[in-house]
């Protein structure tokens, strides 16, 4: 089975992979509303985060990372994969959005955009990592 490898600290913060993915989500209209991964800033750090859940990761972010000096909840690292919490949801109709790997077999374009190979298409038990 295959997944989307994020590193984040490779992510640059351009938002391809939203514009890719909401045309990809549309009727080739940009709608960063309708995208299956987002990224995110948290002071100096970049987050991409794909609509999840996809795993039954146990909660390990009961705790603060310190990265490069700044205080950061943890819980930031994991939202994507957290059972309990899927985080983006259709406009006006409060649906979770997941990402389905645009299409079988899957074609991430997401993946394809990406200019800093923060994204990567890999096999399952390489998941999702972060490195400060």
């Amino acid at each position: 089975m295959k997944r989307i490898k994020i590193e984040a600290a490779k992510c640059v913060g351009c938002r391809l992979c939203e514009i890719a993915c909401s045309l990809q989500h549309s009727e080739s209209k940009v709608n960063p509303q309708i995208s299956r991964i987002r990224v995110f800033r948290e002071g100096d750090l970049i987050l991409p985060m794909i609509a999840g859940p996809y795993t039954e990761a146990m909660c390990n972010s009961k705790h603060t990372a310190i990265i490069d000096g700044h205080e950061y909840d943890a819980c930031i690292f994991c939202r994507a994969s957290c059972p309990a919490r899927p985080i983006f949801k259709e406009p006006g109709l409060d649906t979770p959005l997941k990402c389905d790997f645009c299409g079988e077999p899957p074609d991430p374009q997401c993946v394809k955009v990406c200019p800093s190979a923060a994204l990567t298409l890999v096999d399952e038990e390489e998941g999702i990592s972060w490195k400060p």
